[in-house]
């Protein structure tokens, strides 16, 4: 089996395409806005207009094409390139190169906007993002879920794990105790952390798009991949924090991201994944966190790091 990943280089995109590589008889290949390791591809979604995406697409003839392209930050207009006209151009450049192939597109759980408060949010409900990346998610979807193709929508939750960059919240916490260290005296200032939020897992997620790919038959528009519970920020923040052994104090100085800020409230219902796909998290909060704390702290042995001789 042929399978083209598209944002091969980004945090999702190489989880995706690690967990792909391990498919019996698959050939996986990256496509991306830059060169780098793994992408054979220069593919930019945001700007290269159909027809060239679609030659490209052709080159590689792909069997399943799994779109872990996206922005999380930047203005309107940089959203909109990124989350709503990419996928569009995406399913126009197959529907024309490669129409019998699956797609596998990552969406987003902020496509519905604000939850009720103690429950989970179905693939049914309706959507009602609370800014930008919500609302240009939700439109990346409604291309993908509207092409005609073979085609099937991931709506992910807050992804964590290995790797976690700082643009999020759990990457962004441990890049700050890693720089903390033992110091009993540190302090780390942070925004409001009395929302809930789904985290799932990055290599659950991972685990997630291969099957979406591999699963036979024509699969729901929609599915949610979530950790199926809804985790105050604040406790992933002490969970973490105690995971590093951090001897400091954290303060809330009651401000927050302009992505999340309106969501007090996000937990998705995952039956839907567990029926079509045979999908559920195997990776608990505490093995995430462990994981991304491995991968972020200070090598001892690492005569250019943090950690002492």
């Amino acid at each position: 089996m042929r399978i083209l990943v598209l944002g091969r280089t980004g945090y999702l995109g190489r989880h995706v395409a690690g967990h792909l590589r391990g498919l019996p008889g698959a050939r996986v290949s990256g496509a991306g806005r830059t060169p780098g390791h793994g992408v054979a591809l220069r593919i930019d979604l945001a700007r290269d207009p159909v027809g060239r995406v679609a030659e490209l697409i052709a080159s590689a003839a792909p069997d399943a094409v799994v779109n872990c392209a996206g922005a999380t930050g930047g203005d309107a207009v940089a959203l909109a390139e990124v989350n709503a006209r990419g996928p569009a151009v995406l399913a126009a450049a197959l529907r024309e190169a490669a129409p019998a192939a699956r797609l596998v597109h990552l969406g987003s759980a902020a496509e519905y906007g604000p939850g009720a408060p103690g429950t989970r949010v179905t693939e049914s409900a309706a959507t009602c993002p609370a800014g930008p990346y919500g609302a240009t998610k939700l439109a990346g979807t409604a291309a993908v879920t509207g092409s005609g193709l073979d085609a099937v929508v991931l709506r992910v939750g807050n992804p964590v794990g290995p790797g976690a960059p700082v643009t999020g919240l759990p990457g962004r916490i441990a890049s700050l105790l890693r720089t903390a260290g033992p110091d009993a005296g540190a302090v780390l200032r942070l925004g409001d952390l009395s929302a809930y939020r789904d985290f799932v897992d990055v290599r659950d997620v991972a685990r997630a798009a291969e099957l979406a790919v591999t699963t036979a038959g024509p699969l729901p528009p929609v599915l949610n991949i979530g950790g199926g519970a809804a985790v105050r920020v604040r406790e992933l923040v002490r969970r973490l924090a105690d995971t590093a052994h951090f001897a400091g104090r954290i303060e809330e100085d009651g401000g927050g991201s302009d992505r999340s800020a309106d969501v007090s409230w996000q937990c998705s219902d995952i039956t839907a994944a567990d029926a079509a796909l045979g999908w559920r998290p195997k990776h608990t909060l505490d093995e995430s966190l462990a994981a991304l704390w491995a991968a972020a702290r200070p090598d001892p042995h690492d005569p250019g790091g943090d950690g002492a001789p």
